[in-house]
């Protein structure tokens, strides 16, 4: 009995697989893209004036920020659509029966195509199997650093942008007070020149608000496409890791040859059983370790957007103490006025 049973898990050829297993095709995903960017569109078209004249208080900086927020769109779009020919390949590899069949062998899954070759009946260890899921994993998640840098310099051109108007607006404002002559005797010369040297600081501030504004939306919208991303790759990995686990053959790895018997079976049954448990054990944790990864990528983007929301608050405490400041300012200098008005009255 145990003879036979050992003959049936180490001897017998695997049976074909199920033709009808397939790759979700991950279209969805690029339509929800598509349908976030139009909804942003149609917002932008609303507020067309207020952003024509956000956008040209620093038309160098916030083109930057605009280029890299373009740039960033098409690469994203660019990693869902390279799924697409990996699914091609995979359904048309399952329906054909051998890989030499399907034509162009695909670059993502070629560590997999190379693997199992002209039959679809090849037997994969357990070994292989972790040593293919991990390679593609490495180049999903290498795919995606590039974009997650360019989330990253959005929000940092968006801060150098509040900045510099905050340095251009401190630097004008200090003119404006030194350019002021109150020994001039003419009241109409100097709120001339108070008017005209307040564009230099409202300019800046006009820099200040409109970078930030642009680096956050941009960061946001990037990493919004950058979540689905994420998505369609993470259902493209678990699909692939599903069927490969279906193909995968513990008996290969047990060096089994001639009949047993005796204490023998039992040593080989308790073998088998312990090659089940690690095969459930790798799986459970390629499992756990892409949800890591998931959770990891939300909590960076959570951060990120934290840290921001941070910095505009306190940019927003600068910007108030700035105005009191000023306010206070106008007064001693509305006070300076009267009082060269009250003098040259007097005289």
């Amino acid at each position: 009995m145990a003879n036979d049973t050992l003959g049936d898990v180490n001897g017998s050829e695997l049976a074909p697989r199920p033709q009808g297993y397939k790759l979700s095709n991950p279209v969805p995903f690029l339509w929800t893209m598509v349908l976030f960017l139009i909804i942003i569109g149609f917002i932008v078209a609303i507020l067309y004036r207020q952003a024509h004249t956000a956008f040209v208080t620093n038309p160098g900086l916030n083109g930057l920020i605009l280029g890299v927020l373009a740039i960033g769109v098409l690469l994203i779009f660019s990693q869902v659509i390279s799924l697409i020919p990996e699914v091609r390949w995979f359904n048309s590899f399952r329906a054909a029966g051998s890989a030499d069949r399907v034509g162009r062998q695909p670059r993502l899954l070629a560590p997999m195509a190379s693997l199992l070759g002209r039959s679809q009946r090849l037997a994969l260890s357990a070994t292989v199997l972790r040593s293919i899921l991990d390679s593609i994993g490495t180049r999903l998640d290498e795919s995606r650093d590039i974009s997650r840098y360019l989330i990253g310099l959005l929000v940092f051109l968006g801060l150098l942008g509040t900045f510099w108007g905050l340095i251009g607006t401190i630097g004008s404002i200090s003119e404006v007070i030194q350019g002021l002559d109150p020994n001039s005797g003419n009241n109409s010369d100097i709120l001339a020149a108070l008017k005209s040297g307040l564009t230099a600081p409202l300019s800046g501030m006009g820099t200040a608000f409109s970078s930030s504004l642009l680096g956050l939306s941009s960061s946001l919208i990037l990493g919004f496409l950058d979540l689905q991303a994420g998505r369609a790759q993470n259902r493209f990995y678990t699909e692939l890791e599903n069927w490969l686990s279906s193909v995968t053959d513990v008996s290969t790895e047990l060096p089994v040859s001639g009949p047993v018997a005796g204490d023998n079976a039992s040593d080989e049954l308790r073998r088998v059983a312990d090659q089940l448990r690690k095969l459930i054990a790798a799986q459970t944790k390629g499992e756990a370790a892409q949800h890591e990864k998931s959770l990891a990528a939300m909590n960076n983007l959570a951060e990120g957007i934290q840290g921001l929301v941070k910095n505009m608050r306190n940019e927003q405490q600068m910007l108030r103490d700035w105005i009191e400041a000023q306010q206070e300012e106008a007064k001693a200098m509305r006070r300076t006025l009267d009082r060269l008005s009250d003098k040259i009255g007097g005289k």
